[in-house]
């Protein structure tokens, strides 16, 4: 039993409060998922450059990673127990590679032009507290409160997943068929960082689209494939899409404005949006990929 959030802004005054109004809906999703939380805020980005949402180990300096990294042109911003990297896109392979043999105590958390990824343990309010979400600025955001099941309580285990650039997933449910393909995943050259369920669904995505297909299509893959009770939501650089699984169990709420478009696992995460007293209001159906783009 965990909380899903996401907001997708259509105007510059949801855009401005993207961070303030995620934060509002995490906490409101504390008692589906008090052991960790995490979100993913996507900005414009500075044309040419491209972010690494890191964690460094605890009580570390990131400027003193910088130096280590040695990288031109390229600055580090500290956000709490996180710290995003900044270098140019021509950089990124090399930024990567220094991580790992520089580094290799530090998590990559996430990467692209557009995403920064920021999770870990503790109740959802305090989470998004520590990395001050109030105060961030973003075309949309998803979110997740955990409650753990199947696998430890861990930052690693938190949601979202990020497996590719600008992609992440976070995931109500259980996958009942993830250790057949994280084996089939891994013999196709892709690793894994944890035992959780939710990574599997996030690498299956991204093996897909690696493959050639569409975010759609590659959902839709995922109800042939992926067996269990879930609802997923994706986010790229340019929106996020939804999924329930056929049977649909798990609980799903949106909502659409002509300002934003909302998604919680329950009515309450969405109760504080402003205007939502007019917003068109539905239960997501089975089986269906619902998507916004910018």
């Amino acid at each position: 039993m965990c909380g899903i959030v996401g907001l997708f802004a259509k105007t510059p005054a949801v855009e401005a409060e993207l961070g303030a109004h995620l934060a509002t809906m995490l906490a409101s999703m504390a008692e589906r998922g008090p052991d960790s939380a995490g979100f993913a805020v996507y900005r414009a980005g500075d044309a040419g450059r491209v972010k690494f949402t890191l964690r460094p180990p605890g009580g570390s300096d990131p400027s003193a990673l910088l130096a280590r990294l040695g990288i031109s042109d390229s600055e580090i911003v500290t956000r709490g127990s996180h710290a995003v990297l900044h270098v140019r896109a021509e950089q990124a392979e090399f930024a990567r590679a220094a991580l790992a043999r520089l580094a290799p105590e530090t998590v990559v958390v996430g990467t692209g032009a557009h995403m920064e990824l920021y999770k870990e343990v503790g109740q959802p309010a305090d989470v998004a507290r520590g990395f001050r979400l109030a105060e961030m600025q973003g075309s949309h955001g998803i979110g997740h409160t955990r409650m753990a099941t199947e696998s430890a309580v861990t930052t690693d285990g938190a949601h979202p997943f990020s497996t590719g650039p600008d992609q992440c997933l976070v995931h109500n449910g259980s996958l009942s068929n993830h250790n057949a393909w994280r084996r089939q995943l891994r013999r196709q050259g892709y690793g894994f960082a944890t035992e959780n369920d939710t990574e599997v669904a996030a690498v299956y995505l991204t093996a897909r689209m690696d493959a050639g297909l569409s975010l759609g299509d590659a959902m839709r893959g995922a109800l042939d494939d992926l067996d269990g009770f879930y609802t997923f939501v994706v986010g790229t650089g340019t929106g996020f899409a939804v999924l329930r699984d056929p049977i649909a169990c798990k609980p799903a709420v949106m909502a659409e404005t002509q300002d934003f478009v909302a998604f919680g696992t329950e009515y309450r995460a969405l109760a504080a949006l402003p205007g939502i007293e007019s917003a068109c209001v539905w239960e997501p159906k089975p089986a269906t990929v619902y998507a916004w783009e910018r």
